[in-house]
């Protein structure tokens, strides 16, 4: 148990005029400091160690892995966001890694303070590095919860981000075979 983390979660709900005692959640700092260490377990973890052996196919077109679900917290709140996560990529010279490895790749990224913008990104980079791929495309749906708990409260709004990189961005006809894959009609 982290102490420094127990303590400082005390502290805070103190704070705010909680009295831990009276209200029963005298464990409470305790729950919520392993919660968080657990929600950002991917700060500690290295994205690149997921992919171990890779396999030769003989497989020449594009390989997809669609709707990995995620969560994550939002570094400017603390509040989950989570959704879905597809990949695609262009494997280079036939070597594609095995597809759990997609999911694990998700919660290691996942499991940090981020942004979508950034989540995605360092998805599609981890990819694109890990594999050697000729191309990755990487989408991300979320539901923000800091936009539907506080002022906006924008109930049942999703935000999409998407990272393209290599041939996917250099390549209008395999650009547009990546999404439509992934069940994305861009331009609809």
């Amino acid at each position: 148990m982290n102490e420094k983390a127990v303590g400082a979660m005390r502290e805070f709900l103190e704070a705010l005029g909680l009295d831990l005692k009276q209200l029963d959640m005298e464990k409470t700092p305790e729950r919520v400091a392993e919660m968080y260490g657990y929600l950002f377990s991917g700060l500690t973890r290295d994205a690149g160690e997921v992919w171990g052996e890779l396999f030769q196919s003989e497989n020449d077109g594009i390989v997809a892995v669609k709707d990995i679900p995620f969560y994550s917290m939002c570094e400017h709140h603390l509040v989950p966001f989570f959704g879905r996560i597809s990949i695609a990529y262009k494997p280079k010279n036939g070597m594609v890694a095995g597809f759990g490895k997609f999911t694990k790749l998700v919660d290691i990224v996942s499991h940090r303070p981020q942004l979508q913008e950034r989540m995605t990104e360092q998805l599609a980079e981890a990819v694109m590095q890990g594999l050697q791929a000729e191309g990755v495309l990487v989408i991300a749906e979320a539901q923000q919860l800091c936009m539907t708990m506080r002022g906006d409260l924008a109930n049942g709004t999703s935000t999409i981000t998407s990272s393209c990189l290599g041939c996917f961005g250099e390549d209008s006809g395999l650009y547009n075979q990546a999404w439509s894959l992934l069940g994305w009609n861009k331009g609809e």
